[in-house]
């Protein structure tokens, strides 16, 4: 696996732990059997991850070695010999973890495609939406395509256009967030606005329409950083959380669909041909039927 700049500066055992979701201790033996590798190296417990560190573990009970192809449909938008667009459903996972090793996103590409072993657990995955988000992500087929989209992606040279629907009436047209955001110290399953252990996180936003008598606001979200949860947190920390988020909405949930959060519009310059690539999504029959709904009211 591949450590990502948000993860950085903590203690190896403590990573290996949060993401593999295995007791510290358990990690802390397969590292003194050496069994765990950092850039080919052998390191202790107390190393501190950095950025782009490749870590690599020999196997040991409830972390898979190889990851299986299974025949799941996919929306695939673009592809060639370098990488491809896919749409991804909501309430697809993006590639698979600890009591979730099957029906990921990642489990459907390999199947179906041949993609970049840069990350062992996250093949062809240069960045993510979570589980209930859906549209659009570009995968890397190969190591190279990999690496140059990593690095355009931390250079802020590919553009990624969400639209999602908040609770409340958002009164001014345009604004950008601008608050760090790291992990929650009280529920590790969740991402806050704080200063502890945190990333410079910028979210940009206008608004595209508004619906007084349901309190609701259709928005257009720019994300220039790409932290964990980053829309979401944003949005809920000014008080307008995306409607229907069962982490950070404020009301309880009124349907399975997961949060009212779409990847539209992707667009950047081709690793290798430097041609521009864009493309945009629709949005789900169930984000679009909602919305229906809205303007009959």
């Amino acid at each position: 696996m591949i450590v990502e700049k948000e993860d950085s500066q903590v203690r190896l055992d403590q990573y290996l732990a949060q993401k593999l979701e295995i007791s510290r201790s358990k990690i802390q033996n397969a590292i003194k059997d050496q069994k765990v590798k950092v850039n080919g190296k052998i390191v202790s417990a107390s190393y501190q991850v950095k950025e782009n560190d490749k870590i690599e573990m020999e196997e040991m009970e409830g972390v898979p070695i190889t990851l299986e192809k299974e025949n799941i449909p996919l929306d695939i938008v673009y592809e060639d010999d370098d990488l491809l667009i896919v749409n991804k459903q909501s309430g697809m996972v993006v590639h698979p973890a600890p009591g979730n090793y099957h029906k990921t996103l990642v489990n459907a590409l390999l199947y179906h495609f041949s993609l970049s072993k840069e990350d062992s657990l996250r093949p062809g995955i240069v960045h993510r939406i979570d589980k209930d988000t859906s549209g659009l992500m570009v995968v890397a087929k190969n190591d190279e395509t990999h690496e140059k989209l990593s690095e355009m992606i931390k250079r802020k040279e590919v553009e990624r256009i969400y639209i999602a629907l908040v609770d409340g009436i958002i009164p001014h047209e345009t604004g950008t967030i601008d608050a760090p955001i790291g992990r929650d110290v009280d529920n590790r399953l969740k991402m806050k606005v704080t200063d502890i252990n945190s990333k410079e996180a910028i979210t940009h936003f206008k608004v595209r329409k508004r619906f007084p008598k349901h309190n609701q606001t259709l928005i257009e979200c720019k994300l220039e950083t790409g932290r964990t949860h980053q829309i979401r947190v944003h949005m809920a920390y000014i008080g307008y959380p995306i409607y229907n988020d069962p982490v950070y909405g404020k009301r309880k949930n009124t349907s399975d669909f997961g949060q009212f959060l779409h990847s539209q519009r992707i667009s950047f310059l081709h690793p290798r041909t430097k041609k521009k690539i864009q493309f945009e999504a629709p949005l789900p029959k169930e984000f679009e039927d909602y919305l229906e709904q809205l303007e009959d009211l």
